[in-house]
């Protein structure tokens, strides 16, 4: 598995996301996510299945500082205490010590950022977290939270799918020094009927879900999460590190974006996005 070196961060490339597993499907496809050689797994407080991570994780044989896990704080739990009360309600679930990195989940403008960013520095200067960063923050949340903080962010985590152009926010991010975590690559599976898409993965003699899976990665300074409830696609998403597309298909990939192809968007926690211009 290839890593991505942020500050002090050694990040693994490719994550399993498990935004919206049951219990069930947790404790199916994360044991063989695992075989298969995923070591990057994404959770959050919100997700309610930080403690099948923990579960199959302790369960796994696989030494703990092996793998690389990331999770994520709810808005309602950033006022201070409640904050460190629920990164110790993680731990308790992830039947770990700490926690690799730690995310604010969304902006919240109803607590002054300072005191966001301080929680997550104090959770850090405790020792029960090694990695700190902020999810879905546009460019001024993401610079702003920057300055705040005393120790460095590592990663900014927000959708990023080929029809999606993040180019601004992506630039910003990585002249931050920061790494992209891009989430719905697959766009909610919508890239699976991408004739584009199916044109390449034939010249490639690759699945559509590889070329996605390559053209994030491909691009540097981004950290790709994948998520299937299919085991035997497990092993194909991570054969990923063997080829490479060509300048004119990362092009057509990038070309494929259009305006009003968000998926993530809810009332109430989203910022103002920037907007890539020419695709308003």
């Amino acid at each position: 598995m290839q890593t991505i070196d942020v500050k002090d961060a050694r990040i693994p490339v490719l994550g399993y996301g498990t935004y919206g597993m049951a219990r069930a499907d947790m404790l199916r496809m994360l044991p063989a996510a695992l075989k298969a050689g995923f070591r990057h797994i994404d959770t959050a407080q919100i997700y309610r299945n930080e403690g099948e991570v923990g579960e199959v994780v302790a369960a796994s044989g696989i030494p703990r500082s092996e793998i690389f896990i990331t999770t994520k704080v709810w808005v309602e739990n950033y006022a201070l205490r409640a904050f460190a009360a629920s990164i110790d309600e993680s731990l308790r679930k992830l039947r770990s010590d700490h926690i690799d990195l730690l995310l604010l989940h969304w902006p919240n403008d109803r607590l002054p950022l300072a005191d966001q960013i301080g929680a997550l520095n104090a959770v850090a200067k405790a020792g029960k977290v090694r990695h700190i960063g902020v999810s879905n923050f546009n460019k001024a949340l993401m610079t702003q939270a920057i300055a705040l903080s005393e120790r460095p962010l590592v990663t900014n985590q927000f959708e990023y799918h080929p029809y999606l152009n993040q180019s601004d926010l992506i630039g910003a991010t990585g002249h931050a020094g920061l790494a992209v975590t891009a989430y719905c690559g697959m766009a909610v599976g919508r890239v699976l009927s991408d004739p584009v898409l199916a044109s390449t993965a034939a010249r490639y003699g690759r699945s559509i879900a590889q070329i996605v899976l390559r053209w994030l990665i491909q691009q540097g300074g981004v950290v790709a999460l994948s998520r299937t409830n299919n085991e035997t696609r497990l092993a194909e998403n991570l054969r990923v590190f063997d080829f490479e597309l060509d300048a004119a298909d990362m092009q057509a990939v990038h070309s494929l974006a259009r305006p009003g192809s968000r998926i993530v968007d809810p009332r109430g926690l989203a910022p103002i996005w920037d907007e890539t211009p020419g695709l308003l």
